[in-house]
Formats: C-alpha cells, sequence, structure tokens
C-alpha cells in the first residue's frame, strides 16, 4: 500500500503496465519488510529477555523450583516501603544461582493475607517477637549495618530472599550507598535508633532523639519513614514505647531466633522454628564471627530454614 502512494505521486498514470507491476513488486517487499520490523518489536516486548528483572513477587518471597518463570509479570504489591514487583527468574537459573552459595532456592512463600494478621498502630504500637500465622513461613530481619560486605549484595541479589534491615544511622553513614542497593532489591529499611544505646538507660528526651532523629535521617537518605522499630538489645520500657509511637512508629519488632555464626539461638527448648517466627541476624564481619564471612553466616541461616521446611516471606507483608 505505501509503494502504491508513492507510485502515484510519481504520476503512475502515465506509466505503463511494467513500471506499474515493478512498483507493485516494491510495495510488497516494503509492506513485508515492515511487517517483520513490527513483529520483532512484538517479540521483544512480549519476550522480555533484557527488561530489569524486580526482586520478589506478590508473595514477597524468592521463587522455588516449579513456580514457573520466564516471562510472567506477577502482579504488584503495594505497602508502606513502596511496591513490590517481580518476574520469577526460570527454576534453573534460580538453582544455579543458588549453587554459587552451596544453597538450593527456598521454597516460595504463599500469597499474604488479605487482612494483615498484625496492625500496626502508632497510638500504642504492639510489641511482636512472631506474627499470628499456621503457614510455614519465618521472617528475615538483619539489625545494625557494621558490615558491608560487597559479596552479601551478589548473594541477596542471586538468592532473592526478602528481609528487613533495621538499621543504625551510625553506620548508615559510613556508605549509605551500601544499603541504598539493597533497597533497591527490594528489602526494607526500618528503624534501629541512631546510635544503638540501651534505651532503658534514657530518660523520653534521650529516647526521643535517638527514635525520631533515626525517622527523620531514614526517610532523608532513603525517601521511606519507617513504620517499624527495634529497641537495640531488645531493651525498651513504657517510656520506649509512647516515644515510639509519637515518632509515627506503628508496631516494635522482637525476635524469637537470632543467628550465630553456624547455628541459631532459639527461645524455646525445643530449638525448633514456629510458623509466623522472626529471626535477628547481623551484618557482621570476619571479626565478629570468628573469621567467617557475612555470606557464610547468611547461607547458614537459609540452610536451617530450609532444613526445618520454611519459606521466607516479607515481614511488611503480614505487618
Amino acid at each position: 500500500m505505501a509503494g502504491g502512494r508513492s507510485d502515484g505521486r510519481d504520476g503512475g498514470r502515465t506509466r505503463g503496465r511494467a513500471a506499474s507491476g515493478a512498483a507493485g513488486r516494491i510495495g510488497v517487499r516494503r509492506t513485508a519488510a515492515v511487517l517483520a520490523v513490527a513483529s520483532a518489536l512484538l517479540l521483544s516486548a512480549c519476550g522480555g529477555g533484557s527488561g530489569e528483572r524486580k526482586p520478589f513477587g506478590p508473595d514477597g518471597a524468592a521463587p522455588g523450583p516449579g513456580t514457573g518463570g520466564g516471562t510472567t509479570q506477577a502482579a504488584p504489591v503495594p505497602g508502606p516501603q513502596g511496591t513490590q514487583a517481580a518476574v520469577p527468574p526460570a527454576p534453573g537459573d534460580a538453582a544455579a544461582k543458588a549453587a554459587r552459595w552451596g544453597l538450593q532456592p527456598l521454597l516460595p512463600a504463599p500469597a499474604p493475607p488479605a487482612v494483615k494478621p498484625v496492625k500496626a498502630n502508632p497510638a500504642a504500637p504492639p510489641v511482636i517477637k512472631s506474627v499470628p500465622t499456621d503457614q510455614k513461613i519465618v521472617f528475615i530481619t538483619i539489625d545494625d549495618g557494621a558490615e558491608k560486605d560487597p559479596k552479601f549484595l551478589e548473594m541477596a541479589r542471586d538468592m532473592n530472599v526478602p528481609f528487613t534491615m533495621f538499621l543504625n544511622d551510625s553506620y548508615v553513614r559510613e556508605d549509605p550507598e551500601y544499603f541504598r542497593k539493597l533497597q533497591d532489591m527490594g528489602h526494607s529499611v526500618q528503624n534501629h535508633t541512631l546510635d544503638h544505646p540501651n534505651l532503658r538507660t534514657l530518660d523520653a528526651e534521650a529516647q526521643r532523639r535517638e527514635i525520631c532523629g533515626n525517622q527523620d535521617r531514614i526517610e532523608q537518605e532513603y525517601g521511606v519513614r519507617p513504620y517499624l522499630f527495634r529497641p537495640p538489645f531488645g531493651n525498651y520500657n513504657a517510656t520506649t514505647e509512647q516515644v515510639a509511637g509519637q515518632c509515627g512508629v506503628g508496631a516494635i519488632v522482637l525476635w524469637r531466633e537470632s543467628m550465630q555464626i553456624a547455628d541459631m539461638q532459639y527461645l524455646d527448648a525445643d530449638k525448633k522454628l514456629k510458623p509466623g517466627d522472626i529471626i535477628l541476624a547481623h551484618f557482621r564481619g570476619p571479626s565478629d564471627l570468628k573469621g567467617k564471612t557475612m555470606t557464610q553466616m547468611m547461607a547458614n541461616l537459609l540452610r536451617k530454614i530450609q532444613e526445618q521446611g520454611f519459606a521466607v516471606a516479607r515481614l511488611e507483608n503480614y505487618v
């Protein structure tokens, strides 16, 4: 058709039948070329082979074997720390990435509940060590920010397992870009005070400076205002609860297990994970881990979770 119009503009009425036939053949070739280009563009848009891959799906967890992958775009999940969307990697791809760290892909977490089982409430922030659920999910939280292991950035990207960071400004200031890279992967940034003091030893104004001050700093640095707070050492009092709420904190998050170097310390005597447990880990390096790296410690943590048949879910989808 494009060739026909061009032929008309050139004075096609005065041309012979042979010229008209040649123009028609040119038009057919041009039309075929246009269709080929359009088809290539359509396949490129649908294939998504070169598009950026977002970290988490609607369940907020790492995709595991049998979850599919390739080109299906997961539905976005709105939340206080932003919308999380994902294109799950293919099972083979996930397995290869996990193998880099001596691991296998973790089980996929179930879809988050329509109604969050823990309601954030600044007027009276609940204090939680676990989330009420009968599903075999746990939540990973990582504190402080002292260690900034570049290999952990690779591990976090490869394993695609959600975690929540409770950060101190004193450590963030050393290298804010490190935690921004983790935030860009979908991991949320929450409040752990400015300088990691024992809040029980501070009066209300000093606690306010530590908690509200870090709220402001995180919002300034990362563009989000935390709604979860973890008191250093797990130490808090009634003043902490009141001040935290006044600073905009909706929930105070403690833990039921803490990760050491190769094993976990459990709150319960049976030394087993329970559905909804919150696990504490730290940004720590060889000087604190007896020569082990943070990636080795986190690999041990993920292995313990996997051995007990649990998946890892995103805390902010439940609180």
